[in-house]
């Protein structure tokens, strides 16, 4: 039995990237920065689904963002809560509209135009990344310190009006000389082992006892959307079964409240915070091929439109961000 040879209509073309068929009106350029749009779309959608079903389960012991992200530069000491996450907010959308202005110009062939846009949205995704940074690095550090009980459960202390106290407020330094263990001095190395805190748990009782006037309120949270304050009675009960002294946050365990608070923040922000660095360092290579004339030669500006798509696709995406983790 012979093979059969099946050739397609002269007539008939499949599209290899070419000019002659574009499907939507598209490039095919353009096509696949909208497949990879797509399918990142569906990465961050799961990230942030997944962030939606772990708070809702731990809902009672979630911390608040009014009271985690309350830094601001130069205000030291100031209790500014979510400015900064909204002035961030505010720079990565402007820098957005830079980037349409900036497509507009490559439309109408206006160089210089192009140049001055795209520059200001270079600069406008530097200052994310680097206020991003500035937030991971307050993140981490902290700044009241709490307690870590046997349970797992996380102890913050707070004055009889409700406003958090740090620990080196009350915490006493006791004559006791510590060591951290690490794998070349220990006689028993432990896995989790940490640079030690600046203070002991035995330092943070010794001090508690010391100013009855401050209290101890737990993860849990009120009907009234506030964290539990206990009585100094219970507040002593629950510092008896201290175990850690938390200072800041890692992926172990971090002084805000749940343990995967922590996890989701380093890591959907970090992956959004790739994709900015990465969007800013893609505009950088198209911006110097704007400077030297190469779109201007090919009479065609369409890489600056793909860019933008994708710069477009990180802004919103940290909309969405910016509304599950923070505001709501």
């Amino acid at each position: 039995m012979g093979a059969t040879v099946t050739t397609a209509n002269n007539d008939e073309k499949t599209w290899g990237g070419g000019h002659e068929i574009q499907p939507l009106g598209s490039s095919y350029g353009k096509m696949m920065m909208w497949f990879f749009i797509v399918s990142d779309a569906l990465t961050f959608s799961g990230f942030l689904g997944a962030y939606g079903f772990s708070r809702f389960k731990f809902i009672e012991t979630w911390p608040l963002a009014d009271e985690v992200f309350t830094h601001f530069p130069f205000m030291h000491g100031v209790a500014a809560p979510m400015y900064y996450v909204a002035l961030m907010t505010f720079i990565l959308i402007f820098s957005s509209v830079t980037m349409v202005l900036a497509v507009d110009a490559g439309h109408q062939l206006k160089k210089t135009k192009v140049a001055i846009y795209m520059f200001l949205t270079i600069i406008g995704g530097i200052i994310f990344v680097g206020s991003q940074a500035w937030e991971w690095k307050n993140f981490i550090k902290g700044e009241y310190g709490a307690v870590e009980t046997v349970g797992g459960s996380l102890l913050q202390f707070v004055d009889k009006d409700g406003k958090r106290v740090a620990l080196a407020d009350f915490a006493v330094k006791l004559p006791e000389q510590r060591e951290a263990l690490t794998r070349s001095h220990s006689t028993w190395f432990v896995e989790d082992a940490q640079s030690l805190p600046t203070y002991t748990v035995a330092e943070v009782q010794a001090g508690f006892k010391a100013h009855p006037e401050i209290l101890i309120r737990t993860e849990k949270l009120t009907e009234k959307k506030k964290k539990t304050v206990l009585s100094r009675e219970e507040s002593e009960a629950h510092l008896a079964t201290a175990k850690y002294v938390v200072e800041g946050a890692s992926l172990i365990r971090n002084e805000y409240g749940n343990k995967l608070f922590a996890d989701f923040f380093f890591f959907i922000t970090g992956f959004h915070g790739f994709h900015v660095l990465s969007g800013v360092i893609i505009n950088i290579i198209i911006f110097f091929n704007v400077l030297l004339g190469t779109y201007e030669k090919r009479r065609s500006y369409e890489m600056v439109e793909k860019v933008g798509l994708y710069w477009h696709f990180v802004d919103l995406v940290w909309v969405f961000v910016f509304t599950v983790f923070y505001l709501v």
